[in-house]
């Protein structure tokens, strides 16, 4: 029969870890998983996201009521049942229903439990929730591909090794380790704290600029500013960004843009659509840099060797598997241009740098893909391109040069404090 004998108040002083599964075929585990968080002296609190069968524990929010957040019922869903359906109506409830515990701070960390279709559905639900909180998925598919199920939120993936079925001796000490994870992380979860008044710097970075970054970090401590560093891979940019929506930054010194280079050749690192928008949209001061616009990142099949494509580029390796070629002239124009696109929601606030010695530590005198004759086609398309709205200053630089990075951060601090 399906217990429906659900508690929903938590009233304990002790910290509470939600388990988030489909209590119908995830039951025993579950319930053996409650068990094992409440030896370590936390409250466990389960919500129910099954469609179809029937759950035969206790939970605290029964299935009916995520049905009904998600804007249908189970009657409705139990008609015609289909899991796309069901998955969608079920996630949504979930996050309506975890964001308005985590607002009333009645929760503490998130594990979840599941196979291809519970890890998709766990996950979206984690991807909804706020950066720092603490989320746990034990999936059959953690060893493989995560990308698509982490996205750009800190979820710890964990590999349940056997297949989610029944307890066994195994499976019973991989749930109890994943009890004392998410109970860890509750324990020692702190909130995010910022000095009162003063923005929160944004910093995008590539390995070839991470000299730079470090000096500017210490220079935006030494002014009383703190900063975030993401790797501008795609997946570290897309975070940044949405760490701006989410009002956590409020200024962006924008170092590296390789990824946007990388999005238009097909490249490793590739920025998705919305790059380089964001920041404009929002009115928040930036300091842009190109950084890393003079190579691709090209994953290789086959380690240390040439793509017939870019056998007449100058070239380097990244690491074996990561071959670099070179931007010439016509291709920093392409890029140049795809950044100009992006550049005109910036209306306010903005400032382009331009050091003339190389955009990134590859392309300076000594580096591997020196190349004055590409950086001064750069030049003439960014005095060409770049919209009118955006200052642009020009340095005879390399990007990492201190002079270079000091003048960005002074500049992105007058346009913080004017």
């Amino acid at each position: 029969m399906n217990i429906r004998k659900g508690n929903k108040k938590i009233t304990s002083s002790q910290k509470t870890v939600v388990i988030l599964a489909t209590m119908d075929t995830k039951g025993v585990e579950c319930d053996f998983l409650r068990k094992e968080i409440q030896s370590l002296g936390f409250n466990a609190f389960l919500i129910d996201i099954s469609v179809v069968g029937v759950t035969n524990i206790e939970v605290n929010i029964y299935k009916d009521e995520v049905a009904l957040e998600g804007g249908s019922s189970m009657a409705a869903l139990l008609e015609h049942p289909s899991r796309q359906e069901g998955s969608e109506v079920m996630v949504k409830g979930s996050i309506k229903l975890m964001n308005q515990l985590i607002a009333n701070q009645k929760v503490d960390a998130i594990v979840s439990l599941g196979g291809t279709q519970g890890t998709n559905n766990g996950c979206k639900v984690m991807q909804a929730l706020p950066y720092a909180f603490p989320k746990l998925m034990v999936s059959t598919m953690a060893s493989g591909d995560t990308s698509a199920f982490v996205g750009i939120k800190d979820i710890t993936m964990m590999f349940s090794v056997s297949d989610i079925l029944g307890l066994n001796p195994f499976f019973r000490r991989i749930l109890s380790n994943a009890a004392g994870a998410a109970c860890g992380m509750a324990e020692s979860y702190q909130k995010i704290k910022f000095a009162e008044g003063k923005p929160i710097v944004g910093i995008s970075n590539l390995g070839v600029l991470t000299q730079g970054t470090v000096k500017a970090i210490e220079l935006f401590k030494q002014r009383g500013y703190e900063s975030i560093v993401f790797h501008a891979i795609g997946s570290g940019s897309r975070a940044m960004e949405q760490m701006m929506k989410d009002g956590i930054i409020t200024a962006v010194f924008d170092y590296g843009l390789g990824d946007i280079a990388d999005a238009l050749y097909d490249g490793v690192r590739a920025a998705d659509v919305e790059r380089l928008t964001v920041a404009g949209k929002l009115g928040l001061p930036q300091v842009i840099v190109p950084g890393g616009i003079d190579h691709i990142g090209i994953l290789l099949d086959e380690p240390n060797t040439v793509p017939e494509k870019y056998k007449n580029h100058q070239y380097s390796y990244h690491n074996p598997v990561i071959f670099v070629p070179r931007t010439n002239g016509d291709e920093m124009i392409v890029i140049m241009t795809e950044i100009s696109k992006r550049l005109a929601h910036s209306k306010t606030k903005t400032v382009f740098m331009l050091p003339t010695k190389g955009v990134s530590s590859y392309s300076a005198a000594d580096g591997d893909l020196f190349d004055p004759k590409s950086d001064h086609v750069l030049q003439l398309a960014v005095k060409k391109l770049l919209p009118k709205t955006i200052e642009l200053i020009e340095m005879d630089n390399n990007a990492e040069d201190t002079a270079f990075v000091e003048k960005a951060v002074d500049t992105l601090i007058s346009l913080i404090e004017a």
